[in-house]
């Protein structure tokens, strides 16, 4: 598998949920981080809105941390460290 990075991060997986509606854009957010090594990056595609507003706020009441957001026409790319 070839390796991923986006600005210095190595990105260990990723899901694009720009066709997801809350809360399955948490839900499903939450199962690729549950797969994840304590570390490990993963990078979601978000869509502006609902999911934008409530998806980091859970992610960090999870504990995890975000390292960035970066914003894409009308969707969001946040790259999340898990905890």
């Amino acid at each position: 598998m070839e390796e991923k990075r986006d600005n210095g991060f190595k990105i260990d997986d990723s899901i694009d949920l720009s066709h997801e509606v809350c809360p399955m854009t948490f839900v499903l957010t939450k199962l690729k981080l549950e797969a994840l090594q304590q570390g490990q990056l993963l990078e979601v595609i978000l869509p502006a809105g609902e999911p934008m507003r409530s998806v980091p706020i859970s992610i960090k009441e999870e504990g995890h941390k975000i390292l960035k957001v970066e914003k894409m026409g009308g969707m969001f790319k946040l790259i999340i460290e898990k905890s």
